[in-house]
């Protein structure tokens, strides 16, 4: 590292969560970015995440680190440091250890710093835009899009309707079966099909393609890494999954999509309601999104409703033409 970037001035934002959380950061990000133009801007978050954060056009490096951490030595001192993680007080005390000038963080007494309220209510791309504005920073909550990544998406998988069956939680998991039913008759309306998830989730893709009775290749679960999985959303077709990372990954790319909610409503952590290529399924019930169920909720959900919403995409748009 030069001397000349060494001298100048840290900004550092810390959000050491997954896919999904760094991309409703992304506005609160670039904001940040037209703030500090000149400032060596750092964001703390997990290395996986440097594809997507080349693509954002914000910040210019990542420092590894876990949650709730306290970041490595390069990134004391900072003469700002924003908490996009949490409303602390472990979070908080992170960033403080790190002796910023300055800290823009929500209000929270048990770590002695004083901010903006936390709202519970608050959609999550708006909750980080607000904190910024209230710090007098203007950000604008529906600045989402990312650059279509520069590389290919891994072959076969190109202009695909895309199954992402996985969750974080059995809550949130629409069953196997449906998505396999949807799947089936999107093959069978000659589409190319892709299965995606994460390593642990290949068991659940390999499940839905057996049960959609497609072939072995379609399912590339555990097989991408994050910049290949990114861009496969960006070059699908569509998107149909639930609440979880790949739904924010298509509001990115601007890419059609159904996303099943429950039992965290979308009005939380939904795509912008403004975009009509991007179509919600919810019945209206909330309920405990760390349950070892599924919510009642989500399987009030048909795949009836599915088709239904695939369908009134291509109405919309016509028919449904990759990503470019």
């Amino acid at each position: 590292m030069s001397a000349e970037r060494e001298e100048r001035p840290l900004l550092l934002a810390y959000r050491s969560l997954g896919l999904g959380d760094f991309l409703t950061a992304v506005p609160a990000l670039r904001a940040l970015a037209r703030a500090y133009p000149e400032h060596r801007r750092v964001l703390c978050a997990p290395a996986a995440l440097v594809p997507l954060l080349e693509l954002s056009a914000s910040f210019d490096e990542l420092a590894e680190t876990r949650a709730l951490a306290v970041p490595e030595s390069r990134c004391h001192g900072a003469q700002v440091a924003v908490n996009l993680h949490g409303r602390g007080p472990q979070s908080h005390m992170a960033l403080l250890a790190t002796a910023p000038v300055r800290l823009i963080a929500f209000d929270n007494a048990a770590a002695g710093h004083r901010g903006p309220r936390w709202r519970a209510d608050e959609h999550e791309v708006a909750r980080w835009c607000r904190l910024l504005d209230e710090a007098g920073i203007p950000a604008e909550p529906g600045d989402l899009r990312l650059e279509v990544p520069p590389w290919d998406p891994p072959p076969g998988a190109a202009g695909a309707i895309v199954i992402h069956p996985g969750a974080s939680s059995v809550a949130r998991r629409w069953p196997a079966e449906r998505f396999a039913a949807v799947a089936r008759a999107q093959r069978e309306a000659g589409s190319v099909v892709a299965i995606t998830g994460s390593f642990a989730e290949r068991a659940l893709a390999e499940r839905v393609a057996e049960l959609a009775g497609l072939e072995e290749a379609s399912v590339w679960a555990g097989k991408t890494s994050l910049a290949e999985l990114t861009a496969i959303a960006a070059h699908a077709k569509s998107v149909i999954c639930g609440d979880t990372g790949m739904a924010h990954l298509a509001t990115a790319f601007g890419t059609p999509s159904v996303v099943i909610f429950g039992p965290t409503p979308p009005d939380l952590w939904g795509p912008p309601g403004d975009r009509p290529e991007h179509i919600v399924l919810w019945a209206g019930r909330t309920g405990d999104p760390h349950a070892n169920d599924p919510d009642p909720g989500l399987l009030q959900v048909t795949v009836e409703d599915a088709l239904r919403a695939l369908d009134r995409l291509e109405a919309i748009s016509g028919p449904l033409t990759t990503a470019s």
